[in-house]
């Protein structure tokens, strides 16, 4: 009689060991084949060492990849020594560089932490793009000497050793960090030409499986510090939570699965809102008030949207504010404007030359841009009135505008009718002749009625709208 096999809450037999295991989970990625050659992060540790040993035994083709980050003198040194083992052990290929991390950290202004993964990731995908596995400080030897000299052959993935433990620990960090949903789902098994195949594997089982093959590894002392959050994690709030939760890790690795699966149907509905909300011209995103008002959840919507834009969570209060806020109000990001323009919200680069359009209604009396603030006013021409003779306001001929006016950066083409001439100039030529630098010009905006320029702000009044004795009412204009 065939014995019965029943699953565990991964998924696989409870007699099965860790290499079937391994096997089984592997199949789930067809995109992984045996034929194709990976990249496997090996720092000497046991969760790298015993990754390197199921893919060989497994039969899966690799190259050794090994950070000394030099941090830790003799130790980085002895685990360095323990990588280069490994291949000779496996008859594979060993790449090695050497970082002086601390160096780049203190020029990035970075943690070591993040700068170890910074210098850790840009060279992994260098390798796998191509780019350079040798030089600069890098070495890269074979351990198997009767074949030719180093050569690499196209690298599809980046295999690193991340399991159950790392995956718990994440959720609990990003969830104390606030990182929303997205930080729920946890390590993801695949993230470009990453792979992390051992996400379904506990520590304890890793460290057994090393025992039973006899395998060799490395202990890393930063590990035992708690100044790293991680640590800290894994030190001293999870053993409490083991205590009142015995079974804490079963359960926080269901609620990632079901995280992930909430998150996917979170994102299909984000994605939907967005369909109908986000209007494309040019490299500009308009949306229409009204519309973004009547949504629910207000707030979750608005941040989905405006975080691909370089805005922060603390910033959608001031986004959604913008819904009831005048014309000409703003929110920046580091690399966009979020810009109210009457019914509709335009979102644009930074450094684009399609500022965002601003109309200018005739019922308006003051109105906010980039270059500071415009206010309108409706003046009876009689003996008290005087023409302005300052750059920063304007009086034009009131029954000469229709409304609405727009207000927009200049362009190239642009061209105007001098106060005072009755022959038109391009503005670039004016801008040449007031001696503006580039950076002035830049930000130079002006008022347009009918594709007519009315005025360039702070600098020069159209004569088709000057003041005339027969002008009855002025509409002055000034910038502040």
């Amino acid at each position: 009689m065939k014995p019965v096999c029943c699953k565990n809450t991964d998924g696989f037999c409870f007699n099965m060991n860790l290499q079937e295991k391994f096997i089984l989970h592997l199949k789930q990625f067809s995109i992984v084949q045996k034929q194709h050659k990976q990249l496997l992060a090996v720092s000497g540790g046991v969760d790298s060492v015993v990754l390197c040993h199921l893919m060989f035994t497994a039969g899966y083709d690799f190259v050794i990849a090994h950070c000394n980050f030099q941090l830790r003198g003799a130790e980085s040194e002895r685990d360095e020594h323990l990588v280069r083992s490994l291949g000779e052990k496996y008859g594979k290929e060993v790449l090695v560089k050497k970082f002086d991390t601390e160096d780049y950290a203190s020029k990035n202004k970075l943690s070591i932490q993040v700068a170890a993964r910074e210098l850790r990731y840009s060279w992994f995908k260098a390798v796998v793009n191509g780019e350079s596995a040798m030089g600069n400080g890098e070495e890269a030897i074979r351990s198997d000497i009767h074949h030719p000299p180093f050569t690499i052959q196209k690298i599809h993935h980046i295999l690193t050793a991340h399991h159950a433990n790392d995956n718990i620990e994440t959720v609990l960090m990003n969830f104390f960090k606030g990182t929303g949903i997205a930080g729920l789902h946890g390590i993801l098994p695949f993230q470009g030409k990453i792979f992390r195949p051992l996400l379904f594997a506990r520590k304890e089982e890793l460290v057994a499986y090393s025992k039973e093959n006899n395998l060799q590894f490395v202990e890393d002392s930063s590990n035992l510090s708690d100044k790293y959050t991680r640590n800290f994690f894994r030190h001293n709030l999870f053993p409490l939570l083991k205590e009142i939760y015995p079974n804490v890790e079963d359960n926080l690795l269901k609620n990632i699965e079901r995280f992930s699966e909430v998150e996917e149907l979170y994102r299909q509905s984000v994605d939907q809102h967005k369909k109908k909300l986000l209007e494309y011209k040019g490299n500009e995103v308009h949306i229409p008030v009204l519309k973004l008002q009547k949504t629910s959840p207000l707030s979750t919507i608005t941040y989905e949207i405006i975080k691909d834009f370089g805005f922060t969570a603390n910033q959608t209060q001031e986004v959604v504010g913008l819904l009831g806020s005048e014309t000409g109000k703003y929110v920046s990001s580091s690399s966009h404007r979020i810009i109210k323009n009457r019914n509709w919200l335009i979102i644009s680069p930074l450094q684009s030359t399609e500022a965002a359009n601003i109309l200018i209604e005739e019922a308006d009396k003051k109105v906010l841009f980039e270059g500071g603030e415009l206010r309108l006013e409706l003046i009876e021409n009689n003996s008290a009135f005087q023409i302005p003779l300052v750059a920063d306001i304007a009086a034009v001929d009131y029954d000469e505008i229709t409304f609405p006016l727009l207000l927009r950066k200049w362009k190239q083409g642009d061209y105007f009718y001098p106060l005072g001439m009755n022959k038109k100039k391009k503005l670039s030529r004016f801008f040449t002749d007031q001696k503006l630098s580039k950076t002035a010009k830049e930000n130079v905006w002006v008022i347009e009625m009918n594709k007519k320029i009315v005025w360039i702000v702070g600098h020069r009044v159209d004569n088709r709208f000057k003041i005339k004795p027969s002008t009855k009412r002025v509409l002055k204009i000034s910038v502040a």
